[in-house]
């Protein structure tokens, strides 16, 4: 009887795992071919050894990529999870009508990346846009947001934050609600004010879905493109500023180079997984479970 049902199991989860192979585990491999290749999309693959990855150390464009990806990862990381865990406390209190603010905020985390940067390019224009219209009520001198290159990572920055604020507070919620009532209740018998009882008890029993939260983010982080390439298109700033995703982009499907974009890939690969490692290392310090 075991025996057939475990022939019964294997039947249902055949089809999928064969997609997993061909399709993932597939499509990587081949991947990793292509990029020990010299190929422009039409011709065949020619086979030129660790040429790609040896450019990739001496291409100045690769670093510039990567500096400002770490750039905006270290704006955006602190700001979203700190913003998110507020929020996720605000909506986890006993206030009116929480379950429409819980949909309200959650509205951005639907709406596309393209809509989304295209709203705020709008905002954010320095002669017409809301953002610098308020600046100017208050006396003050708006900055040219997407045509300086000093401004233009902060405005990406904010723009991802108001969109993925939302999804990563939904996510602190659910690790608030899990928290139970005993230990506030414990804390308040011991005359704990709401500061050494957020200090003692909320943040170290939601390690660890900050630390899910601090994984997810990060991984997207390294992948960010949409908003930047939205936002900067046809702005003096487009190929100023540069992040991994759109240097692999580019050299993709602009200037054919597959054999590098892909080697690229890879080595963006790389570090996330090393990020991964270093962060799953260093959480048996700072991450808690009842």
């Amino acid at each position: 009887m075991y025996k057939s049902k475990k022939k019964i199991i294997i039947a249902f989860l055949l089809p999928s795992l064969l997609g997993l192979l061909v399709f993932k585990v597939g499509a990587m491999l081949y991947s990793l071919y292509i990029s020990f290749t010299d190929w422009n999309l039409f011709g065949s693959p020619q086979l030129i050894g660790l040429a790609n990855y040896i450019e990739i150390l001496h291409d100045e464009r690769f670093y510039l990529a990567l500096k400002n990806t770490l750039f905006f990862i270290v704006g955006y990381l602190p700001l979203v999870l700190i913003l998110s865990l507020g929020l996720a406390i605000l909506l986890n209190s006993k206030i009116k009508k929480v379950t429409f603010f819980r949909g309200l905020f959650f509205l951005p985390v639907i709406t596309s990346w393209v809509a989304v940067s295209m709203i705020w390019k709008g905002m954010l224009n320095p002669e017409f846009g809301i953002v610098n219209t308020i600046i100017r009520f208050f006396g003050g001198t708006g900055p040219a947001w997407l045509q300086n290159p000093s401004y233009v990572m902060p405005a990406i920055i904010i723009t991802t934050v108001w969109k993925d604020i939302g999804f990563l507070a939904i996510i602190f919620l659910g690790g608030l609600q899990g928290i139970s009532s005993s230990y506030y209740e414990a804390a308040q018998i011991d005359c704990a004010g709401k500061w050494q009882q957020f200090k003692s008890i909320t943040l170290p029993l939601l390690s660890p879905t900050t630390f899910y939260a601090l994984i997810i983010t990060i991984i997207s982080s390294f992948q960010v493109f949409d908003q930047i390439w939205v936002m900067t298109s046809g702005e003096p700033t487009a190929d100023l500023v540069p992040v991994m995703v759109t240097e692999i982009y580019k050299n993709s499907f602009q200037y054919q180079q597959m054999g590098y974009a892909t080697a690229l890939s890879w080595v963006l690969f790389i570090i996330i997984i090393l990020v991964t490692i270093f962060q799953n290392v260093m959480q048996k310090k700072w991450v808690h479970y009842e």
